[in-house]
């Protein structure tokens, strides 16, 4: 036990650059968006399009409050975006059958289709990114940075609860 908090300790005091997370996050941050852009370009709301298209490609029908909160977007840019992806008629909205005072938020034959052409070219995008990595190493990758991002969203603010806690 003593050698794994010593090999801790020594990595946490590397000065390298190409050791700091911070740093990683942001390179590999930045590289994603600019390939995962040219993907998603043509989707009403670019990327958060793409998110909200995704969102609803498994399960139930959310609520678009319920959405907004999935996807980490305050509800008003919510109602917009799914203004423009509904004007391509990519989702549909309908009253919700449990609460009729909220509306779900349904993808459409077209919105699923649309989804798959984009999710290829985001992969290969992807795969251009993960080029150093085996199909194991991408793989691991990919379901720790999920943890660490669903840990990320539980301890994220919404700026509805931020309004709330300043009143």
């Amino acid at each position: 036990m003593q050698h794994d908090l010593g090999a801790l300790t020594s990595e946490v005091q590397d000065p390298a650059l190409d050791t700091d997370l911070g740093w990683a996050i942001r390179m590999v941050s930045a590289a994603f968006r600019r390939v995962a852009t040219e993907s998603v370009a043509d989707l009403p709301g670019g990327a958060r399009g793409y998110l909200v298209l995704v969102a609803l490609a498994g399960g139930e029908p959310p609520t678009q409050l319920a959405l907004a909160r999935e996807v980490s977007l305050d509800r008003t840019v919510m109602t917009y975006l799914l203004d423009g992806l509904e004007a391509h008629e990519l989702v549909t909205r309908r009253p919700d059958p449990r609460d009729r005072r909220a509306r779900q938020v349904l993808i459409t034959d077209t919105g699923r289709a649309r989804l798959d052409r984009v999710r290829q070219s985001l992969a290969a995008a992807e795969a251009r990114l993960l080029t150093d990595l085996d199909a194991e190493d991408s793989a691991q990758l990919r379901a720790l940075l999920s943890r660490v991002a669903q840990t990320a969203q539980r301890e994220a603010v919404t700026p509805d609860e931020a309004d709330a806690a300043n009143c």
